[in-house]
């Protein structure tokens, strides 16, 4: 399964990168990337912006830019580089290719965060303007995101060439000479480039592989897999967890029976000891939460760091029982939610412990395999920058992914041509308040991203974004 001819610690070979997914998910085109495809888009197809180790802002098709006084335009100056078939890469290219970006991702959360592009104008030759209905500033992390990365005839301008073996579903990645990408030479540029080789594949297989020293890489496991991490001796490798930023939960899909009244659901999540649900993972500075948006980000709401901070664990559950206990069920119908969540060890021990907390209200927990008719599904997601916005996209009712609220959304829409900065800070508290009283999610906290890294990887830097580049794993450490 794994290429062994050169070992993965030998510094003349390839480096072997393994990412948590299903092999095919690695070679997904269009724009709504698996991980795996996200990591590789990223290093085969620049956007005006990339994302370093560290999850920070870096030149990549756009040279330098600057941003106007009012934060409404970007103007971004393009290197002087050409496409793969020879042609120079020009503003208008950029602005055709950000435009038709823009029009696939319609429909889906990302598409739903570039809504405050109002306007993309080629000034010169190499200069382009993007102008905002109201100031983001976040909005160069947003376009770093490797769905923009810009696709002229199906091919990207690098940073790296992908060769792709389907028989054995891997990518080989080698880095672009630097006068291919509009930047100095560099003579020994043969001799210090690294190339990678890159495979989606299951956790146990990847955990297995990075064990018996076939890959120095894993990236993406989640918290499903987590226990596995943690199996037989990782003496050659270390765990690393990011500091990750998002949503993890479960997303209300039915409001039927049990699940009819707001103050039922919320009893679901009053009755869950948030903290106790991490202890048996051992995972170290987790952070739960009862919100959606993390009440830092909500300037606009004074927001306790606990939704019932109030009460202790057992009067919240005395609430929650006291609310089911008050349903007449009809015929046919049971005090009982089926649960849908990814398959893996974390998972099943999850389970267990909602189970035995909603166990505790005179609830029974019931697991179904996704797509079976769950009541609460799994909503695991990574921000793509940190804003209200983000987050109160991710239940869009345009996304279709179960309850959802559309007073938020109209709030949330408003906020795009809000300018004051306190105004529209109220107007993501008002709508965070609408998401929360319809009871359309059950948060319990941060994202868990965790990644085996072998000791000789350098440019791996845990980030609250999840995206190791790949690219920089190729360069040079001197």
């Amino acid at each position: 399964m794994f290429l062994g001819s050169c070992g993965p610690s030998n510094d003349n070979g390839p480096i072997e990168v393994a990412i948590v997914g299903e092999p095919e998910s690695l070679f997904e085109q269009g724009v709504r990337l698996s991980p795996a495809a996200q990591h590789v888009r990223a290093a085969t197809v620049e956007g005006l912006v990339a994302l370093d180790p560290a999850g920070q802002i870096v030149p990549a098709i756009a040279e330098r830019w600057i941003v106007a006084d009012d934060g409404l335009s970007y103007i971004f100056r393009l290197r002087a580089s050409d496409w793969p078939d020879g042609e120079p890469v020009t503003a208008a290219d950029i602005r055709q290719l950000l435009r038709d970006t823009i029009t696939r991702l319609e429909g889906t959360s990302l598409g739903l965060d570039l809504a405050k592009i109002t306007d993309i104008r080629a000034m010169t030759g190499r200069v382009i303007e993007v102008r905002l209905s109201s100031p983001m500033p976040e909005f160069l992390r947003l376009i770093a995101q490797p769905e923009l990365g810009l696709l002229k005839s199906g091919s990207g301008s690098g940073p790296m060439v992908m060769s792709q073996d389907d028989e054995q579903m891997l990518a080989r990645l080698s880095a672009l000479p630097p006068e291919e990408r509009g930047l100095p030479a560099r003579e020994d540029w043969e001799e210090i480039a690294r190339t990678l080789t890159v495979q989606a594949m299951p956790v146990e297989a990847s955990v297995e592989a990075f064990s018996s020293g076939a890959v120095d890489l894993l990236l993406n496991g989640r918290l499903s897999g987590f226990p596995l991490a943690e199996l037989g001796p990782l003496s050659r490798g270390t765990v690393q967890v990011d500091p990750a930023l998002g949503v993890f939960g479960l997303v209300f899909r039915s409001d039927d029976g049990l699940l009819a009244d707001p103050a039922r659901r919320e009893a679901l999540s009053m009755a869950l000891d948030r903290s106790g649900l991490i202890e048996p993972f051992g995972l170290g500075g987790w952070q739960p939460t009862s919100w959606i948006v993390p009440p830092s980000l909500l300037a606009g709401a004074a927001l306790d760091p606990d939704r019932w901070s109030d009460l202790d664990i057992d009067a919240r559950r005395n609430i929650a029982a006291q609310r089911i206990a008050q349903w007449q069920p009809a015929e046919g119908e049971a005090r009982e939610v089926r649960v849908s969540l990814p398959e893996g060890p974390g998972s099943d021990l999850l389970f267990q412990q909602l189970a035995q907390n909603w166990a505790a209200i005179g609830v029974a927990a019931i697991r179904v395999a996704p797509g079976e008719g769950a009541d609460l599904e799994m909503r695991d997601r990574l921000a793509r920058y940190s804003s209200p916005r983000w987050f109160l996209n991710q239940f869009n009712c345009e996304l279709e992914i179960g309850l959802c609220s559309a007073e938020a959304d109209e709030l949330v829409q408003q906020s795009l041509t809000i300018r004051d900065p306190e105004a529209k800070q109220q107007a993501f508290a008002q709508a965070h308040a609408a998401l929360v009283a319809e009871e359309v999610f059950i948060p319990l906290g941060a994202p868990v991203r965790w990644s085996l890294v072998r000791g000789a990887i350098g440019a791996y830097v845990p980030n609250q974004w999840g995206l190791h580049p790949l690219f920089p794993l190729s360069q040079p450490t001197i």
